[in-house]
């Protein structure tokens, strides 16, 4: 745990990857996220008509310019079907899984912690969501002046059901930048297990926006955090629909091992991600939600090529 950290991360995603979850079957992580957040005085917490939660700190009289995006589900068995993206080689063997009533899941681990990774029926995206509450719980503990969505979806898995029904609703000013935040395969991009969270400037389908992902670049060098920054193009998330509806979109991420449990020799398997990985992914948030003023992120760049242009003067 990082020093100074009011409650372990560690803590935090246990609880919520204890929940069990699959499209259109996330109260169980609804009602947990909820209880977390009953203990931070500054955060309020409203539930679209789609069960959608948008999270909002607010201390101070700040404008909140940011709004960190994580869903809910996991993909699963939904009475007979299968929703979400695994293919039919892993489950032609039948794996075993385990009943939730009107759902089921891949009959594995809820939370492991071995050797400095975090092992899960379900870290996409429930990490993601841990991060988003971490954040929450830090900015309570430094009492921060600061104001910050956090938007927990519904239904990513079967195509951004939830945060398309978020962003037709227009519950955020079309002001706020939205940052979503996921676990991408490892396998998708040139960024590494371990070597940090990544910044991520795009997905499988779009580009985010310049500025936006320049800022989180520069947060991080700000806050020393070790990141990454690359194009992860294993899947698409949640980034792409917002930009889809006129709403500017960064990404961060961290390495994902055994995607949508996905494991060697087309077997069904738990994912993970490096521990060290979700954390920077946490601080990070909590860094950008409590950076004051967007910086321009052209200047450095535009006085450097500046400045060495002038050497070439006599050439002009």
């Amino acid at each position: 745990m990082p020093s100074g950290m009011s409650r372990s991360f560690v803590d935090i995603a246990q609880a919520i990857l204890a929940q069990p979850t699959a499209p259109f079957h996330e109260g169980a992580v609804r009602r947990e996220i909820l209880r977390l957040l009953e203990s931070c005085p500054h955060v309020t917490v409203q539930t679209d008509a789609f069960g959608n939660l948008i999270a909002l700190y607010q201390r101070g009289g700040v404008t909140p310019k940011l709004a960190f995006a994580a869903h809910m589900d996991h993909p699963g068995y939904v009475g007979d079907r299968f929703l979400g993206g695994v293919p039919e080689v892993y489950r032609a063997a039948n794996p075993a899984t385990r009943n939730f009533g009107a759902f089921a899941m891949w009959d594995l681990p809820a939370f492991e912690l071995r050797e400095g990774r975090i092992f899960s029926r379900a870290c996409d995206d429930l990490i993601g969501c841990a991060a988003v509450v971490s954040m929450f719980h830090e900015l309570e503990r430094v009492e921060a002046t600061a104001a910050v969505y956090g938007l927990f979806t519904r239904a990513e898995e079967v195509g951004f059901v939830g945060a398309i029904a978020l962003a037709k609703a227009r519950v955020l000013p079309e002001s706020v930048v939205i940052v979503s935040l996921e676990t991408s395969s490892e396998r998708g991009g040139a960024c590494r297990m371990g070597d940090g969270v990544i910044v991520r400037v795009g997905d499988r389908t779009s580009i985010f926006d310049s500025a936006a992902t320049s800022w989180l670049s520069h947060w991080a060098r700000e806050g020393q955090i070790p990141f990454q920054r690359c194009l992860m193009s294993g899947g698409t998330c949640e980034a792409t629909a917002y930009q889809l509806y006129g709403y500017r979109t960064a990404a961060l991420c961290v390495a994902l091992g055994n995607y949508h449990n996905c494991g060697p020799e087309e077997k069904i398997d738990s994912e993970f991600v490096a521990l060290a990985d979700a954390e920077a992914m946490a601080r990070l948030c909590t860094v950008a939600a409590s950076a004051g003023e967007l910086p321009d992120p052209a200047e450095a760049l535009r006085n450097r090529l500046e400045h060495e242009s002038e050497q070439y003067r006599a050439y002009f």
